[in-house]
């Protein structure tokens, strides 16, 4: 039996050395090394300060900024740990609502979405992207549509041109990988660095 035993053992011990510890270890080193910043978590320094990443929406409120899409993500109320709140791109707790298309809480939720957004931009079809939130809850990204949809309001709380926006928003679409992978969008947080970029002068 101990013959049997034996390999086994050893075969465990290598490959958990190999596969649990060598390769990560040899893997984050390659990409610290070629992809610095991305393996870093993509974060986005200002004044020396994390402000944010690239790679994890914001809650942004105020009329004065584009907002993202809405977030589902949760955490705990700090009046009851055992209970949970709603704490929009949460990066601790990554994950959708789980509500059916037929559940009354979400229906609800969505239609004083739209309501808000149609008395914001009247006249317009509002883009699916700022009423539903991703399976995350964390997108930092939004279609050029929802970014196009609110430069009347930005516009508006900072008694800048429309036409000004309008092309700034143009300016922060990234296209797809190589034309053809993923779809044209726009990053919230780079989008609003750049409007105040712009504001400031």
């Amino acid at each position: 039996m101990l013959k049997q035993l034996r390999p086994a053992l050893v075969m465990i011990v290598v490959f958990t050395v190999l596969t649990g510890l060598a390769y990560p270890l040899a893997m984050t080193g390659i990409a610290g090394m070629l992809f610095p910043k991305q393996a870093a978590g993509s974060l986005v320094t200002e004044n020396g300060k994390v402000i944010g990443s690239r790679l994890i929406g914001q809650n942004f409120t105020s009329d004065r900024y584009f907002h993202g899409r809405p977030s589902a993500t949760t955490g705990a109320d700090p009046s009851d740990p055992s209970k949970s709140i709603p704490e929009p791109y949460n990066a601790a707790n990554s994950g959708g609502s789980n509500l059916g298309p037929s559940n009354p809480a979400l229906i609800a939720r969505v239609k004083g979405d739209m309501d808000k957004l149609k008395a914001e931009n009247p006249g317009q079809p509002v883009p699916i992207d700022l009423v539903t939130t991703s399976g995350s809850g964390l997108d930092p990204d939004i279609s050029p549509a929802a970014a196009y949809f609110q430069v009347p309001r930005v516009a508006k709380a900072r008694g800048m041109s429309e036409n000004d926006l309008h092309d700034l928003v143009a300016q922060n679409v990234q296209q797809p990988v190589f034309g053809v992978i993923g779809e044209p969008h726009v990053n919230v947080l780079a989008l609003n660095r750049a409007l105040d970029a712009l504001a400031k002068k």
